[in-house]
């Protein structure tokens, strides 16, 4: 595997810069999206992936692109189309000061992060990955993660719940893509699935508060469903 750490060397301050137009970049780019994959998704997952960043060993620089870019044509809104979101990314990158090598790096990690690839072959992973990657799926779980959901749920005309319909559990890729179930049904087909798919130690242990807080939300959840609360 390509050694990506210290390909290309830019100043702090240059550093600095392209994080800044990528800012802007993916502020322009997402000004119109839905609610739970929109500017603020990706501010979250950029402030999450720096703290993650912290303690693990990674090039800083490419954790904190691939953060500001990593849902910049998601598939699920550009007809599932896996090839937009990396050649976006890819061309804006050619705008600026950016290594093929680094470019490289970070088109592997925006196809391959997502949790719907994790159901199928993963041939990539790198350090820098893993950060983003856990910064991603913590954004899905606890309070954000809730609201995310019953906001994508929305958006897409999905019931919140039906006892009839259960969930679907251990599918493939393409199965969870075409996946229209209720709200609810996703907290068993993604959400509570993701504590144990963490990489980090800091992912592991900042999804455990959060895991717990939507058991505790679907334990109101059903109670209030059927009267006793």
């Amino acid at each position: 595997m390509t050694d990506y750490k210290n390909l290309f060397m830019l100043t702090s301050k240059q550093q600095k810069a392209i994080i800044h137009q990528t800012e802007q970049f993916v502020k322009e780019t997402l000004a119109d999206a839905e609610g739970g994959h929109d500017w603020w998704h990706i501010y979250r997952v950029w402030k999450t992936s720096k703290k993650i960043a912290e303690t693990e060993d990674v090039d800083l620089f490419i954790v904190e692109l691939a953060a500001l870019l990593h849902d910049i044509a998601d598939p699920k809104f550009n007809d599932g189309n896996e090839d937009i979101g990396p050649k976006t990314a890819s061309d804006f990158l050619k705008t600026q000061t950016v290594s093929d090598e680094e470019i490289e790096h970070l088109v592997h990690i925006i196809k391959n992060m997502s949790f719907k690839n994790s159901l199928g072959k993963v041939d990539f992973h790198s350090p820098e990955m893993a950060v983003v990657q856990d910064a991603d799926r913590l954004d899905a779980i606890g309070a954000i993660g809730i609201a995310r959901a019953f906001n994508y749920g929305g958006f897409k005309n999905r019931s919140i719940y039906n006892p009839e319909e259960k969930p679907k559990l251990n599918m493939s890729k393409e199965e969870y893509k075409k996946g229209d179930s209720p709200t609810i049904n996703h907290f068993y087909e993604k959400l509570l699935l993701l504590k144990d798919k963490m990489n980090t130690a800091s992912g592991k242990l900042m999804a455990q508060e959060r895991h717990q807080y939507m058991k505790d939300f679907l334990e109101q959840f059903y109670g209030e469903w059927e009267g006793r609360r």
